[in-house]
């Protein structure tokens, strides 16, 4: 039997009760408005991720690491954007309140493309680690096994999305991914970041801005969702092999980082990424309500709404000190 990998991003956390009792009926009349087919979603998201340019398409799938210029004047600075998962690799699932099936794969690329487009509104050349439901990295044969990544095809897939961002020269990174628990009553945002690189004081202050202004566009609709809080990457990812303790997946087991946002390591991983980065998780969606805000154009627009505003909060110059000047006398 081949490995397998489970990232596990907020393994055991249990974020529950919701912070305001009546959020979830209060509100559910607002998601249903927004409801659309999945043909509908599908020609916006495709609408939104026309015009763009693959960045080496001999390394990366089709339709993986594309970058896109700004469409309102130019700051001259590359932001990358990672939708998690995709492909043969679905992510996470649960379900919506109406007990429709979700994937976390969809919902991160759509969230992706919004981001993009908010984005690049401002000004910004983005690069997205996919436009479609692919994975980035070109599966080899032994990145596959009964139709399934195998623990070296999902370390080849997540190192992969580095490597776009290293590729296009981006100067910030924003993993979008989605969270997915034991129990229902599981809840919440979370923003993870890594303290062993070079620049982690800049890797806080970016997860610190994209988990309060993910969570505040998000609460602005009064959905009172729980603050997890920012995290060291150290206690939200591992990899559990699913059989086989050796190789990869020995090494997989000991590196105590989220590979997106970790340092290298000898022997397993030679590709991290160059600039700052963080990776948020802005809803369960094994809690149907939050499934449910996951899954609708109001929930994604919010998301995506509060990553392009961390995104122009972190390069938005610092104030100028003021000076006070003292009168004789």
């Amino acid at each position: 039997m081949a490995c397998t990998l489970v990232l596990v991003v907020v393994a055991g956390l249990g974020i529950s009760s919701r912070l305001a009792g009546g959020a979830k009926a209060a509100n559910t009349a607002t998601l249903g408005s927004d409801a659309r087919t999945s043909s509908q979603v599908k020609a916006s998201k495709g609408s939104l991720a026309a015009g763009g340019k693959a960045v080496n398409p001999s390394y990366f799938a089709s339709g993986a690491c594309v970058l896109f210029t700004p469409t309102d004047g130019n700051r001259h600075t590359v932001v990358f954007l990672d939708a998690g998962h995709g492909g043969i690799d679905p992510g996470g699932t649960g379900v919506t309140e109406s007990g429709q099936a979700i994937s976390e794969k969809d919902l991160t690329l759509a969230v992706e493309l919004e981001a993009m487009a908010l984005l690049r509104s401002q000004g910004f050349s983005v690069v997205v680690s996919r436009t479609t439901d692919t994975t980035v990295v070109r599966l080899a044969p032994a990145d596959v096994a009964d139709g399934a990544l195998t623990l070296l095809g999902a370390h080849d897939d997540v190192a992969a999305r580095d490597v776009c961002a290293n590729d296009a020269g981006a100067a910030v990174l924003v993993g979008i991914y989605f969270d997915a628990g034991a129990s229902t009553s599981n809840a919440g945002s979370v923003t993870g970041y890594d303290a062993a690189r070079p620049f982690a004081a800049d890797n806080l202050r970016l997860a610190q801005l994209v988990q309060s202004d993910v969570l505040a566009s998000l609460n602005s609709h009064g959905w009172a969702i729980p603050d997890g809080g920012v995290l060291l990457d150290t206690g939200l990812g591992s990899y559990q092999a699913g059989s086989g303790g050796s190789g990869v997946a020995s090494s997989a087991a000991d590196y105590d980082h989220l590979l997106l946002l970790g340092p290298a390591e000898s022997g397993f991983f030679t590709t991290p990424s160059l600039m700052p980065g963080a990776l948020i998780e802005p809803l369960f969606l094994t809690d149907p309500f939050e499934g449910s805000l996951a899954d609708s154009a109001s929930g994604q627009q919010a998301i995506a709404t509060g990553i392009a505003s961390a995104v122009e909060q972190y390069f938005a110059p610092a104030p100028a000190a003021s000076t006070t000047t003292v009168a004789d006398g």
